[in-house]
């Protein structure tokens, strides 16, 4: 059940990465927490680090105001996971 739901988040998160729109910098961001969500860590560790990532790409002011919305939405389902 995990599993399945941390790869609905990959998969969003992989989504937004490939938008050539958004500024690299928030792509290479997207793909480090890509990277740790599907790493072999225990998945209570991938969570947190995941989470630290995410709130701190929302801070970065490079972040366009639609991606934050749904780096929030993504946020929100690691959250439940």
């Amino acid at each position: 059940m995990v599993s399945e739901e941390l790869n609905s988040i990959v998969s969003a998160l992989k989504e937004l990465e490939s938008d050539t729109a958004l500024p690299k910098n928030v792509r290479t961001k997207l793909n480090q927490i890509i990277k740790i969500l599907d790493g072999d860590e225990e998945s209570s560790l991938k969570k947190s680090r995941a989470l630290h990532e995410l709130e701190s790409l929302a801070d970065d002011a490079s972040t366009p105001s639609e991606t934050r919305t749904q780096l929030f939405s993504v946020q929100s389902m690691l959250e439940v996971v």
